[in-house]
């Protein structure tokens, strides 16, 4: 009797772990093909160049990405005007059905990570910053003004993690990090979710507002896989004044409490 009750106790786990699995897609072959166009002309007194790119792209072996980046520049002014707009089917549907995603977003130049991450350039004008997303779902991740850092957490296997920095702008929906003594919020994350986010806050507010000026300073970040180190100079004709912090990882997270900063500069966990 025992034998018979521990066989469907096994049977069940197994039926339990198959429901668990996600459907798999019946792959069908199929062809698909999207035109590129250029346009030049008069825009008023300005000349202006409109583009249109679309690409597809291949992630892994199991998805299909259709990169459309639309995009107006008028000659002698700072700045373009883009949109990336990017669906996403299972490999084997016709792009013709509905995607599992779509994502439309003010910028340029998606491009993927690792097969993991698709990142979309933002800064149109002057900044440069990127939004981050989770390849597979589409979901946003977060958004950073430094180039994105990526590493792994451990030495005897490839365990990816991503951290990026978001310096808010004057016109952030954040009233909490509308705050003068604000510098810059540090997100440490996985493919699939934000780990933590950890504040960056300068009791000085004026110089809380010299360090996040995207006029006057510019950041640098890196990682080691155990730590990370964010620095920030004061651009040319200032002299650099560079500080740096540095934020240690243990155990998967940042370990905001063993934080190095210089005196003045506080990093605290953060939640939005």
């Amino acid at each position: 009797m025992k034998y018979k009750l521990a066989r469907w106790s096994l049977l069940l786990s197994a039926s339990g772990l198959l429901a668990q699995q996600p459907a798999q897609v019946a792959k069908k072959p199929f062809e698909a093909q999207s035109s590129s166009t250029v346009r030049y002309y008069k825009d008023g007194p300005a000349d202006a160049i409109n583009t249109t790119n679309i690409t597809y792209e291949v992630v892994g072996e199991t998805l299909v990405l259709r990169e459309r980046v639309e995009s107006k520049r008028v000659i002698g002014d700072i700045g373009i005007e883009a949109r990336t707009t990017v669906d996403a089917w299972p490999l084997g549907v016709d792009p013709k059905e509905r995607p599992r995603y779509s994502i439309s977003v003010a910028g340029m130049e998606p491009r993927v990570v690792n097969n993991e991450l698709l990142v979309i350039s933002r800064g149109l004008e002057e900044t440069d910053w990127w939004s981050v997303y989770n390849v597979n779902a589409g979901t946003r991740l977060f958004d950073t003004y430094v180039p994105l850092a990526l590493f792994s957490i451990r030495r005897d296997m490839q365990v990816l993690r991503y951290a990026g920095l978001e310096v808010p702008p004057d016109d952030t929906t954040d009233k909490r990090l509308k705050a003068p003594n604000v510098v810059a919020v540090l997100t440490y994350a996985s493919s699939e979710r934000v780990i933590r986010e950890a504040l960056i806050t300068c009791d000085d507010t004026k110089r809380a507002a010299l360090l996040r000026s995207f006029a006057d300073s510019s950041r640098t970040m890196a990682s080691s896989g155990s730590s990370i180190t964010l620095s920030i100079s004061q651009n040319y004709p200032s002299a650099p004044n560079t500080i740096t912090m540095t934020i240690p990882i243990t155990r998967d997270d940042l370990d905001v409490s063993r934080s190095q900063t210089p005196a003045g500069l506080h990093i605290t966990a953060w939640k939005r």
